[in-house]
């Protein structure tokens, strides 16, 4: 997938203009929302597991060696093949190896971020194969020809209409327009690719060290054919996504689907421990596990470990009001929202992607959901305060900064400042106490109101509460 996210601001212009966008995220948002809210509600130990999943991730990042060759060891023992990517280019020509040596044509694909972080469908449609994508919403947008626009929902940009017309192109008449109607056909036109494919790559939610197996959850079903299927099976992950036992396993999934989507579990888990066995009714031949560094072993003992504990269930993006604004694409690579806002400068350059750690409000509900505690907002603020020293943030920004310290280092002079501009927002916002223009701000008062101060500075609040 190339990097577009040099160009966030002009997208986030664009996508906020759009009301179809706006509808579908609107929409696809608050049921993720209200249902998380739902399911946390209801689980009175939710917290106490969180802090249980920080602490085995953390644990696992600080013996992350000892886990992968462990891994290796139980892979191998089962009769499957690891192979270690140092980088995106590394990984494709490593799956590209296998898929001719077996002599493939079809490959069908469950979700998986780590082949988009490599841009592995493109290298594979260069070579002549034929890629389906078995994810309904990955399907969706591979025949729109898109990058997916969430983590876990990647076709959550689309209206139901749209999805219609989507369908109707590329598979004919009669059109369908009622959502069971569009997953009928879908499933229909997908069913028989499975059976027609020679390689089934897949990501790998878990990765156990204990007993090398690959765990895989959807709502679909289309994991356990995409890899059951097929003579071999790839899986796709970082190598961060090791957890040390099947016990640890569980842990995890009972905080998974409740940060995703608002659900007690996913409606498929599946196992997956090498090839098939003598006995076996079914199962690949062959089995890889395909372990991408491709930056992560450079975030190890650094100020962004605690981005590696991440188990992409989107919940940061569900939550996020920039992401709910402006949508997945406005970000310009694989990862956005939050996430994406630390992990795209990270892996592509702070150079490439300066707008993204400074899209964010620092509202901290990013950090509040997130159920590994990644303190997101921190991390914001540590690439923002790396821009800064390289001199890599806009000009007048930091001008900007540099007037704001000079003000802030004279509490004088800081609160003279404050009380004035609180007597001339309150003054500027007329009688509903909403600012609708403000200047030097019209991206914020562009599409939405402003709530003015009182025409008192917090301080002048406070002390007046105490007497």
């Amino acid at each position: 997938m190339d990097v577009s996210s040099p160009r966030f601001k002009e997208k986030a212009v664009i996508a906020l203009a759009d009301p179809t966008l706006r509808q579908a995220l609107g929409q696809s948002r608050k049921g993720f929302v209200n249902k998380r809210a739902e399911l946390v509600a209801a689980l009175p130990e939710f917290e106490a597991l969180r802090d249980q999943a920080r602490d085995v991730k953390n644990h696992v990042l600080e013996n992350l060696d000892h886990y992968l060759e462990r891994f290796d060891s139980a892979v191998t023992a089962a009769g499957g093949h690891v192979h270690w990517a140092r980088d995106a280019e590394e990984a494709r020509n490593i799956i590209l190896g296998i898929c001719e040596r077996v002599q493939a044509r079809t490959i069908t694909k469950g979700k998986s971020m780590v082949s988009e972080e490599v841009n592995l469908n493109a290298a594979l449609e260069k070579r002549g194969y034929t890629v389906v994508e078995t994810d309904l919403g990955e399907y969706i947008i591979q025949l729109a020809k898109e990058p997916p626009s969430h983590i876990i929902a990647p076709a959550i940009h689309k209206t139901k209409e749209q999805v219609s017309d989507l369908f109707e192109a590329a598979h004919g008449g009669p059109r369908k327009t009622t959502v069971a109607d569009l997953v009928t056909e879908a499933r229909l036109v997908l069913r028989d690719k499975y059976f027609k494919a020679d390689v089934g790559i897949t990501g790998g939610n878990y990765l156990v060290a204990e007993t090398g197996s690959s765990i895989i959850v959807t709502n679909e079903g289309n994991g356990d054919l995409t890899q059951t299927l097929a003579k071999v099976h790839i899986v796709t992950s970082g190598i961060e996504r090791i957890v040390p036992t099947l016990e640890d396993v569980s842990l995890f999934l009972r905080i998974l689907a409740r940060s995703a989507t608002g659900q007690e579990t996913e409606t498929y888990t599946t196992l997956s421990t090498g090839p098939r066995r003598p006995g076996d009714v079914d199962g690949p031949e062959e089995f890889h596990v395909v372990l991408v560094d491709n930056g992560r072993s450079k975030m190890l003992g650094g100020k962004f470990q605690d981005m590696l504990r991440c188990i992409r269930c989107g919940a940061c993006m569900n939550h996020c009001p920039v992401y709910g604004a402006v949508g997945g694409h406005a970000y310009g690579w694989v990862y956005p929202g939050p996430m994406g806002s630390v992990l795209t400068p990270l892996f592509v350059g702070l150079d490439a992607t300066r707008d993204l750690p400074n899209a964010c409000t620092l509202n901290g509900r990013c950090q509040s959901v997130c159920p590994v505690r990644i303190p997101l907002p921190e991390l914001l603020r540590e690439l923002r305060h790396q821009q800064h020293q390289r001199g890599i943030s806009p000009p007048v920004q930091r001008r900007a900064l540099g007037v704001w310290r000079f003000v802030a280092e004279r509490p004088g002079l800081y609160q003279f400042a404050n009380r004035l501009a609180a007597r001339a927002l309150k003054g500027l916002s007329g009688r509903n106490g909403r600012l609708r223009h403000l200047p030097f701000a019209s991206g914020w008062t562009a599409l939405r109101d402003l709530p003015a101060p009182e025409g008192k500075t917090f301080l002048e609040l406070w002390h007046a509460r105490q007497t």
